[in-house]
Order: structure tokens, then sequence, then C-alpha cells
């Protein structure tokens, strides 16, 4: 019998709710130290590494908020369109980077956490925390990340 119920669903949500809530601030001070903290011209790889760095271990949407409201301090654009137009490689290293990177764990994304909450609300076996990442993301994930850096965001 399917013992399903929503503990897990809640139990991610509260979560991401908490993140989204108190992220304004964080966006805020990114948009204005970016160009003392990243300087004045970061490379795409930069952005690439940072962003997918930070998705591996918080979800890839803050991330990607996060590191877009950075760009947009160092660009001093002040639409996403002006940012594509100046900075669209940047865009395209955050983008790529926020998502790729958030199969690195279990709190990567959404999804991923929750279907480890699932199976452990099931009591099937999982690998652990770490297990997890050196099981499956450093012999087979990163490599492809590099791969990737260094055919479209290398400097």
């Amino acid at each position: 019998m399917n013992e399903f119920d929503f503990h897990p669903l809640i139990e991610v949500a509260v979560l991401f709710a908490g993140i989204f809530a108190t992220m304004m601030p964080a966006l805020d001070w990114l948009n204005g130290k970016a160009p003392e903290v990243l300087g004045a011209n970061p490379s795409p790889a930069v952005f690439y590494w940072g962003a997918g760095g930070l998705s591996s271990v918080l979800d890839n949407a803050p991330t990607y908020l996060g590191f877009l409201s950075a760009l947009h301090g160092v660009a001093g654009a002040q639409d996403v369109p002006g940012l594509l137009a100046t900075h669209g490689h940047c865009v395209l290293a955050i983008s790529v980077g926020a998502v790729f990177f958030g199969a690195a764990t279990y709190i990567g994304n959404g999804p991923n956490f929750m279907v480890k909450a699932i199976a452990d609300q099931q009591q099937i076996r999982t690998p652990s925390f770490p297990g997890f990442v050196l099981k499956y993301t450093v012999p087979f994930l990163l490599p492809a990340l590099a791969a990737i850096w260094l055919l479209f965001f290398r400097s």
C-alpha cells in the first residue's frame, strides 16, 4: 500500500519559502557591491563557476537571481534586455551554471531534495549527502561541467 503523505512536500515548500523570503536584502547588496566583490569586468567563467558552485548547495532559482543581480551591478544595466545586449555571454554562463550544477547535490534543486525526502520517508535506501557527491557528482558530473567550461566559458 502506498503510504504517501504531504510531509516531504511541506518540508521542501517551507525551506524554499524561507529562502525566497529572505533573499531580497542579499539581492540589493549584490547589486550595489558587485563591482567591489567581482571586479570591474569579470569573465563569464566567474559567473559560471560562481553561480554553479552556489547552485550546488542552494536552489538554482535564488542562485540565478543573485548572480543576475550581481551582473546588473557590474554592468550598470537597468533591465534584462540591456544586460543581454551588452553581457549576453555572462547571462548564459549564469544560466548554465545555475541549472547544471544543481544536479550536484540533493539540495541543489527542489526535485532532488523532494525525491530524497520521499525516499527517506518510505525507508528506501539512498546514498548519504557525501556519498551522493562522491559516487555520482565527482566521477560523472564534474568532468561534464569542466568540459562545458572549457568549450564555452573559459576566458
